[in-house]
């Protein structure tokens, strides 16, 4: 018969002493490491959930018109926008959302793709601007540093994953533990390092799952576990429906290579091809016949139309309004005017579903304005997490070292956190390649290499 023998309090203690040491050092170096990337994704996303407000108000000039009588045909539109960048050819039309917005038309030609703003009234050009210099896209750009190379944007995936450990690590840290102050309210005054710590908890308790919500709902845009989550639910029929593509020929082009925005579920579906014997009897419907169809056939108005660029490419008209509902992309034969694919939200799986509505969601569209606010106070969070973890850290910081919160006592505790990050790693790569890396470091060089273990005290 065993005997169970109760732990010894002062070895609890030290245990748990030892465990509280080593998540709050992995919460230090994390969030030491991403600050910089967490100020960047949550001013330039602050941006971004009101780019439509600013399109209407800065950008008005070129995106609101006064209607007047009927507006010109979509050929003739992109006809003057193809005009307006010698040249150039159309690419794709953006029918007007309302009767006061502009058209909008991307031409391309050897000097790239340009976006045309056009009065569909009386013609007029009001503006040109570059595809990739446009305001929107330049800080959706910056947003995931993809404006800046490959390896910046593979940092911010990294930041995403290290902002979800924060998030997690932050909890424990400020769960209470007989302490009254710092859990729902601030002691002090700003001159004491309390002040400071008490506000960095409070703002992460109570915006910690918003956060979190944000980091992995950024996700899916990153490089590599973006990409390859899409292509894994494409494989298991999680992603787009693959079968409607049975029955149609289909091109090496996908859907993001001819339109101006993508779902992110169908960005990586191929594009059908137009039946090319229909080339022999027929002649191509036209642009003007296109956006009948797609009208006629329920379209929501503001939808994007890839024009066809060969004898066997396809219109493909797609929307993506605030109402996921109404989601939708639609490829349609240039001869006969046939719908070859007609793939709406409805018919997404669930997990298809559940991440679009991620996305729109931390864009900002899934419930008005409420949704841009709550974004916005998640994004100004984030903001006051990183001011107040910046300058808590500087009060408590030695003179000539890092200040970073001690090793813990009990080596043996690093066991159970070891498969923690590990499992995190399974899940995240990128992120956990990144911690494993970071432990090692503390644990293999910092720890051996006197001059570091100072510096890093």
């Amino acid at each position: 018969m065993s005997t169970i023998v109760a732990a010894d309090p002062a070895e609890s203690a030290t245990s748990g002493v030892s465990l509280y040491r080593a998540i709050w050092r992995w919460h230090f170096f994390a969030g030491l490491l991403i600050l910089p990337f967490l100020l960047n994704l949550a001013i330039t996303g602050s941006l971004y959930l009101f780019k439509d407000e600013i399109n209407d108000t800065v950008f008005a000039y070129r995106t609101i018109v006064q209607p007047a009588g009927k507006p010109l045909a979509p050929h003739q539109i992109a006809d003057i926008a193809a005009a307006a960048v010698p040249g150039s050819v159309a690419n794709s039309y953006k029918d007007p959302a309302e009767s006061d917005r502009s058209a909008i038309v991307t031409v391309s030609s050897d000097a790239g793709s340009t976006l045309v703003f056009v009065n569909p009234y009386d013609g007029t050009v009001l503006d040109t601007v570059g595809t990739t210099e446009e305001f929107s896209y330049v800080v959706k750009r910056i947003h995931s540093l993809a404006l800046f190379g490959a390896l910046p944007n593979k940092l911010i995936e990294i930041a995403g994953g290290f902002a979800m450990v924060l998030v997690a690590t932050g909890i424990y840290l400020w769960w209470p533990r007989r302490q009254t102050g710092g859990v729902v309210t601030v002691r002090g005054t700003p001159a004491r390092r309390v002040f400071w710590r008490d506000l960095h908890a409070v703002t992460g308790a109570f915006a910690g799952i918003l956060i979190f919500f944000m980091a992995i709902t950024g996700m899916p845009w990153s490089g590599y576990w973006g990409a390859n989550v899409n292509a894994w639910l494409t494989s298991h029929d999680l992603g787009y429906p693959v079968k409607l593509w049975d029955a149609v020929p289909k091109s090496r082009k996908v859907t993001e290579d001819i339109l101006p925005k993508a779902g992110w579920i169908v960005e990586k579906a191929p594009v059908p091809l137009s039946e090319i014997a229909e080339a022999q009897s027929k002649k191509p419907i036209g642009l003007d016949r296109a956006v009948e169809i797609a009208r006629a056939l329920g379209m929501q108005p503001g939808f994007d139309l890839a024009i066809p660029g060969s004898e066997t490419g396809v219109y493909t008209a797609a929307v993506y309004p605030d109402d996921l509902s109404r989601e939708r992309t639609l490829h349609i034969d240039q001869y006969s005017g046939r719908p070859l694919v007609d793939l709406s939200f409805g018919q997404y799986p669930f997990l298809g579903q559940a991440i679009e509505w991620g996305i729109n969601v931390h864009q900002g569209q899934e419930f008005g304005l409420f949704n841009q606010l709550l974004m916005l106070a998640t994004c100004l969070a984030i903001i006051l997490s990183c001011v107040t973890g910046a300058v808590m850290w500087w009060k408590r910081r030695p003179a000539g070292r890092l200040g970073v919160p001690p090793m813990p006592q009990r080596r043996s505790v690093y066991f159970g956190l070891w498969i923690i990050v590990l499992a995190f790693a399974i899940a995240f790569p990128m992120s956990g390649l990144a911690i494993l890396v970071m432990i090692a470091f503390d644990q293999m060089v910092i720890r051996f290499v006197p001059p570091l273990k100072r510096a890093f005290a």
